[in-house]
């Protein structure tokens, strides 16, 4: 009871100020109300970013290789990226696919692709510099790709060279306004493509996994529209069977390329395995590193709004002398006096804190509405920012509070 009634009090007198002295309070509290907003928006952008590039790194697969020329990383222990040693090196073929399709005890699904821009026609409609994805049997599966209309490409479809092939569903919406694409040709190239199906809309992610704009076709039948020994980003996916882990594809992976390359034991591999985990060590190092930045930004302006706590509390302490002999006279106890104002600095903290708080739950429902982008305030990180508040509160309230508990009652009373 204690406790409650403090609190009740401490707001009063915390909503007193505010209202007494509003110009003041005002701009004592903007430096907790600018640290908050700047630390939590950071974390928050950097959360966002975080979370729709794992959600894109989970599409890929905990137990998903690529087989690729170009590494998506440095050589372990390097920072330094050495592009010109992967240069002339071989792209991936579906001769090589295949191969390891065949020799792999490991593999669920071994598929080969690429991608290349074209421009992709129906009557009048016409759409440029769509993607083009040229994939072998296992691709829907591998990716996670799911139908919206019509059924997807057999394995024998997409291992085979018909011209057959599915499409993302804002491209058919450019190429088909108010029908559907299904039992419909689309030139491509020169080239004509039964369209058999739509892919259900996935929304864009950070590795190009999604559909929406692109166009699915069977590998050799691409090989009729592009040079495939040029370097088309071309792939060797290989996913893992269920519970075996991608350390096991990696080591047999290896092995297979090697051999199949004919590659000398102490010769260096010409070409790369890449996997999930490459770019998860990656992420952390640079996210810590931008959590840090965000404790910078703010720190400054929460220090500036902690001074002011501090003066408003000396000022409050000031006022307040006669009434504080007054409960002292009464029989107050220091540590009432003391939990008193380290109350009302912690309620006027957070208030600031709040403030901050509301103003980045906003501003998230305008950078949704800007951009093609995912912004979530998050529990953690409202806790966070009031976390933050309330420490700033007590640290700052700490010493005005022990002047006014440690006041002699009768000089106090008898002060101006």
């Amino acid at each position: 009871m204690l406790f409650i009634r403090l609190f009740l009090e401490s707001f009063r007198f915390a909503y007193n100020s505010l209202v007494v002295n509003q110009l003041r309070t005002f701009l004592s509290l903007l430096g907790i109300t600018i640290g908050i907003f700047c630390i939590i928006s950071v974390f928050t952008i950097i959360d966002s970013l975080e979370r729709t590039i794992r959600n894109s790194m989970e599409k890929l697969g905990s137990n998903v290789v690529y087989v690729q020329k170009w590494p998506w990383a440095p050589p372990p222990g390097e920072t330094d990226y050495p592009w010109w040693k992967y240069l002339n090196r071989p792209v991936p073929l579906l001769t090589e696919a295949e191969e390891i399709r065949r020799r792999s005890n490991l593999a669920q699904y071994v598929v080969y692709n690429y991608g290349f821009s074209r421009t992709v026609q129906f009557g009048n409609n016409k759409a440029e510099n769509v993607t083009v994805i040229a994939g072998s049997g296992g691709l829907i599966e591998t990716w996670g790709l799911k139908v919206g209309v019509g059924r997807p490409l057999s394995e024998d479809e997409l291992d085979g060279a018909s011209n057959v092939g599915m499409m993302g569903s804002e491209l058919a919406s450019q190429l088909f306004p108010g029908s559907t694409p299904i039992g419909k040709n689309i030139k491509i190239q020169g080239f004509s493509i039964y369209v058999v199906g739509v892919f259900e809309k996935m929304g864009e992610d950070m590795f190009g996994t999604s559909m929406d704009n692109r166009v699915l076709i069977p590998v050799k039948f691409a090989g009729r529209m592009v040079d495939t020994k040029m370097d088309n980003g071309q792939s060797i996916i290989i996913k893992g069977k269920n519970d075996v882990p991608a350390g096991r594809i990696l080591e047999e992976m290896e092995g297979i390329m090697r051999s199949i390359r004919r590659i000398k034991p102490a010769a260096e591999n010409n070409f790369a395995l890449n996997e999930v985990s490459l770019i998860s060590g990656q992420l952390d190092g640079i996210f810590k590193i931008l959590n840090l930045a965000g404790w910078i930004i703010g720190g400054f302006s929460i220090l500036v709004g902690g001074f002011g706590i501090a003066n408003i509390m000396f000022v409050s302490v000031k006022e307040r002398t006669k009434i504080i002999g007054i409960q002292k006279a009464m029989g107050a106890k220091n540590r009432f006096i003391l939990l008193e104002f380290l109350f009302e600095a912690t309620v006027l903290s957070l208030i600031g804190g709040l403030i901050g708080l509301l103003l980045i739950y906003f501003g998230t429902y305008i950078a949704k509405a800007s951009f093609d982008f995912e912004f979530v305030l998050s529990a953690g990180n409202i806790a966070t920012g009031l976390i933050i508040s309330i420490s700033i509160g007590l640290i700052a309230g700490l010493i005005p509070a022990r002047s006014a508990a440690r006041l002699d009652p009768v000089t106090a009373m008898n002060s101006l």
